[in-house]
C-alpha cells in the first residue's frame, strides 16, 4: 500500500528542486531515484538502464530534434524576415498596423518550428528594429511579440505536443489536429484585443499607412509560400496517410534545406550552427523525458495513480470542478517555473486522475498546452518575457509586463471557451480520424 505522505513529501522535494532553479531533468531523476531507495531499495535502480533503454527505442522521439532543425535551418536561412515583410503588406491595414503582423507571423514561423521561444527570438529580432523607426507604444509592442511566440508551442508541429503524446501514450497525430483549431483562434482573439485597443486609444499606434500597390503586394506574396508549404507538406503527410510524424518531419527538414539552398544561404557556418543549436535542444529534450518517464516509473510501482483516483472519488468531484481546480493550479505554477518543468512535472499525478474522470487525453493536451502558453508570459519567471527583453536590449523588463496583460485576458477567454466547448478541439481530430 502507498505511503500517500512520503508520496506528497516527494513531490514537494521536486518542485522544491526545480523553484531554486536545478535543471528539470535532474530534479526529476533525483526525485525518482530517492523514491526508490526509501521504497524498494538499491536493486530497483538497476531497472533504469532497462526504463532508458525502453524510452530512447521510441521511433518517435527522433521527430523532436528533426522538427527543432527544421525551425533552426529556417531561423538562419532569412526565410522570416521576408514572410514578415510580406505579411505586412495584408495585416498592417487593420486597426494597430503592424502590431497585426507580429502576431501573423508568429502564428505562420509556429507552424514550421514547434517552439515558442525560438518564435520569440526570431520575430523579435525581425520585428524590433522595424518599430525602432514608427511611432508605436513599446509596451504593446513588446506584448504581441511575447504572446504572439506561445503559439509555437500550440499550432503544429508542436515541441512541446509531442513529449506530451510520448509521455502519456497519446495520438501525435490527433494532438497536432487538436491545436489547429485553438491556435487559429488565439490568433484572431489576438488581433481582436489589438482591434479594440487601439480604436480606444488610438495614439498607441501609427495612422494606418496607404497600402502598397496590389502589383508589389502580389509579388511579394511569394515569400509566404515556403513557411505554408512546409507546413501543408507535413501536416498532409502525417493527415494523408502517407507518412508517420517523424518521416513528416523528415521530409520539413529537407524542403528547408532546399529552401536554405534558393535563398543563397545555405553554407558550413549555416548549416554547423544549426546542428550545434540542434544538438544542445535535443539534448536537453531528450533527458527530460528520461527522467521523466523514470519518475513514472517509480510513481507507478508506489500505486500513487490508484490513490490519485480513490481521492478524487471521494471528493466527488466532477470534470468540470476538477479542470477549474487545474487551471488556479497552473496558473500558480506557471508564475514560478518553466513551462516543461511545469508539463513533465505533474503529469504523473494529474494524468491519473483525468483519465479517471473520462475527460479526453487529447483535449487535456490542448488545455495543458495553453496553461503552459500562459506560463510563458506571466511573471516572474516567463520565458518569453525575457526573450523579448534580451532582444530589446535596453529599458525595463516592466514594459514587457505591462505589454502582456490584455493577452494573458485573451487566454483565459480561450480556456473559458474549450472548458464550454470542448469540440473547439476535438472537432478537427474527429473529422480527420
Amino acid at each position: 500500500m502507498i505511503d500517500v505522505t512520503g508520496a506528497t513529501i516527494g513531490f514537494v522535494i521536486m518542485l522544491g528542486l526545480m523553484f531554486i532553479g536545478l535543471h528539470v531533468g535532474i530534479a526529476m531523476l533525483a526525485t525518482g531515484i530517492l523514491g526508490a531507495l526509501v521504497y524498494f531499495g538499491p536493486p530497483v535502480l538497476m531497472s533504469f538502464g532497462t526504463n532508458l533503454w525502453a524510452t530512447m527505442n521510441d521511433f518517435l522521439l527522433t521527430t523532436i530534434p528533426l522538427f527543432v532543425l527544421l525551425g533552426e535551418i529556417l531561423l538562419r536561412a532569412g526565410i522570416t524576415r521576408n514572410m514578415y515583410d510580406s505579411l505586412s503588406d495584408w495585416l498592417s491595414r487593420l486597426p494597430g498596423g503592424l502590431l497585426h503582423t507580429n502576431i501573423g507571423a508568429c502564428a505562420m514561423f509556429s507552424a514550421v518550428s514547434g517552439s515558442s521561444v525560438a518564435t520569440a527570438a526570431t520575430i523579435g529580432t525581425v520585428a524590433l528594429d522595424e518599430f525602432k523607426r514608427r511611432a508605436y507604444h513599446e509596451p504593446l509592442v513588446l506584448g504581441t511579440i511575447a504572446a504572439g511566440a506561445t503559439l509555437g508551442i500550440l499550432i503544429p508541429p508542436s515541441v512541446n505536443l509531442i513529449i506530451y503524446g510520448a509521455l502519456t501514450n497519446t495520438s501525435i497525430g490527433q494532438l497536432f489536429a487538436a491545436g489547429i483549431l485553438p491556435g487559429l483562434m488565439l490568433t484572431a482573439l489576438f488581433m481582436l484585443i489589438i482591434a479594440l485597443i487601439v480604436l480606444l486609444r488610438p495614439s498607441l499606434a501609427e495612422p494606418v499607412q496607404p497600402p502598397a500597390s496590389r502589383a508589389d503586394r502580389l509579388r511579394r506574396l511569394r515569400h509566404l509560400l515556403p513557411p505554408l508549404a512546409i507546413f501543408v507538406v507535413v501536416m498532409g503527410a502525417i493527415y494523408g496517410g502517407w507518412a508517420t510524424p517523424t518521416e513528416a518531419a523528415a521530409i520539413g527538414v529537407v524542403m528547408a534545406f532546399g529552401l536554405a539552398w534558393s535563398n543563397k544561404a545555405l553554407s558550413f557556418v549555416m548549416l554547423h550552427a544549426a546542428f550545434i543549436a540542434t544538438i544542445k535542444t535535443s539534448a536537453m529534450l531528450l533527458f527530460i523525458i528520461t527522467a521523466a518517464f523514470f519518475l513514472n516509473f517509480i510513481v507507478g510501482l508506489l500505486g500513487v495513480p490508484q490513490a490519485m483516483s480513490r481521492v478524487v472519488t471521494n471528493l466527488g468531484l466532477s470534470a468540470t470542478e476538477m479542470i477549474l481546480i487545474l487551471v488556479l493550479f497552473y496558473l500558480v505554477m506557471g508564475c514560478f517555473l518553466e513551462t516543461l518543468s511545469m508539463m513533465v512535472g505533474t503529469i504523473p499525478v494529474v494524468m491519473p486522475v483525468i483519465l479517471h474522470l473520462g475527460i479526453d487525453p487529447v483535449w487535456f493536451g490542448i488545455f495543458l498546452v495553453i496553461m503552459m502558453e500562459l506560463a510563458l508570459i506571466t511573471p516572474p519567471v516567463g520565458m518569453n518575457l525575457y526573450v523579448v527583453q534580451g532582444v530589446r536590449g535596453r529599458g525595463e523588463l516592466a514594459d514587457v509586463y505591462r505589454g502582456i496583460l490584455p493577452f494573458v485576458f485573451a487566454m483565459l477567454v480561450m480556456i473559458g471557451l474549450i472548458i464550454i466547448w470542448p469540440q473547439i478541439v476535438l472537432v478537427v481530430p474527429e473529422w480527420l480520424y
